[in-house]
């Protein structure tokens, strides 16, 4: 059951559970965690990436203990941190710069205050400062990898992380109405990326992950920049360009609630109802999405997904040669379970779901020389089945 608030003391809870269960599992004694979406597993910490250089050099870092059950965190931010995360004031540090040879040295002293000499240390990054210093911050090296843990820890979503993914597809949902409202011949792309942006802030959004796509998506895929996979170019930025009327839009984007992303995918037509050409492309997307939300179940792996959807197309595969017909969501835009990539049908053969793995399903119909459809929903996978968390009709092509 997903409640209808996420509890989010709870969720960092049950989040360091799992976590230091997967390293006792893995036989790893220490985490050193850089990525950003890691630390904010671990610890809570949100850092939205608003301006990258800036992230690189005061990013926060985590040092996970697995017999410990606080965390400890390196921000800037200590005096937000210590009222917002539950964390103890001996495990929050002031800001540490891995970037730069004088930070690794003090990060190397801290270090060596709080995880046991001897500990099997995995890491999750290493910057150039810390492949140089690396005698005096790895007891062995190279250190383990991170995600042995990390992986099986973030696969699966507990009923909060699950709320936190759902408020953020509604704050998503509630802007793009507002936006869909205004579309129209004559509007710009950057209009309605302005009225999407100020609606979701005035929710609750944290950040803005993906900026807004309006992808006018012509009839003809020569008609699109030229890609090296000699695929359809997709997504392409948006400018300042002016909608025209009966243009075909690829619409994606994505927002941050509580460290959580939301991904919203849709196609719209400017001023107009779809032809019946164009309405038998949406139909074609139905049946391949709803043969594959069919066998979304625990125990089911990757690669019944992608059989589900080349039973319908008789084996032509209906997704983007750069993308999925499926891939996970939370901490991060995309993330495990990957669905169709070109990691290879083995790959999606040993990705087994269970129950509350989320997957973005996100089929493709290109018609050359009629243009295409293309829709994105969010699924959770339950006991017994799956969930719809996304909640926006297919408005002008359907309900």
């Amino acid at each position: 059951m997903i409640p209808s608030t996420p509890d989010l003391a709870r969720m960092r809870r049950e989040r360091g559970a799992r976590l230091r269960t997967a390293m006792g599992d893995k036989g790893i004694d220490a985490l050193l965690l850089l990525g950003n979406s890691n630390v904010s597993y671990a610890t809570g910490a949100s850092w939205p990436l608003s301006d990258a250089g800036r992230a690189n050099v005061e990013r926060p870092v985590a040092v996970v203990l697995a017999d410990d059950d606080t965390p400890h965190l390196f921000t800037p931010f200590g005096d937000d941190a210590a009222g917002e995360l539950d964390i103890d004031e001996d495990h929050l540090h002031g800001a540490t710069y891995l970037d730069v040879d004088e930070g690794v040295e003090v990060f190397a002293k801290a270090l060596a205050d709080i995880v046991p000499a001897g500990a099997v240390v995995a890491v999750d990054d290493i910057t150039g400062a810390m492949h140089g210093g690396r005698d005096v911050l790895f007891p062995t090296w190279p250190p383990r990898s991170a995600s042995d843990a990390m992986g099986p820890a973030r696969f699966a979503k507990t009923a909060d992380e699950l709320a936190c993914i759902r408020h953020g597809l509604w704050i998503t949902e509630q802007a793009m109405a507002e936006v869909q409202a205004r579309l129209g011949p004559g509007v710009r792309q950057t209009d309605l990326t302005a009225t999407f942006l100020h609606r979701v802030f005035e929710l609750g959004a944290e950040a803005n992950v993906l900026d807004p796509i309006w992808q006018v998506m012509p009839d003809h895929q020569a008609d699109l920049p030229w890609t090296t996979h000699g695929d359809i170019a997709c997504p392409l930025l948006s400018s300042e360009r002016a909608l025209e009327q009966g243009d075909v839009l690829w619409v994606d984007t994505g927002i941050m609630y509580a460290g959580y992303h939301s991904d919203f995918g849709r196609t719209w037509i400017v001023g107009a109802d779809p032809t019946e050409r164009q309405q038998a492309q949406y139909r074609r997307w139905k049946e391949i999405s709803d043969a594959v939300v069919a066998v979304i179940r625990p125990g089911a792996t990757g690669a019944d997904l992608t059989a589900a959807a080349l039973a319908v197309t008789g084996g032509d595969k209906p997704w983007m040669a750069h993308f999925y017909i499926g891939h996970g969501l939370g901490l991060e835009s995309a993330e495990s379970p990957y669905v169709g990539t070109d990691l290879g049908e083995a790959y999606d053969e040993r990705l087994v779901l269970e129950p509350g793995t989320v997957v973005v399903i996100e089929p493709v119909v290109w018609d050359e020389g009629y243009g295409g459809y293309r829709s994105e929903n969010v699924f959770a996978v339950t006991d017994d089945g799956c969930v719809n968390l996304s909640d926006y009709p297919y408005d002008p092509y359907g309900d």
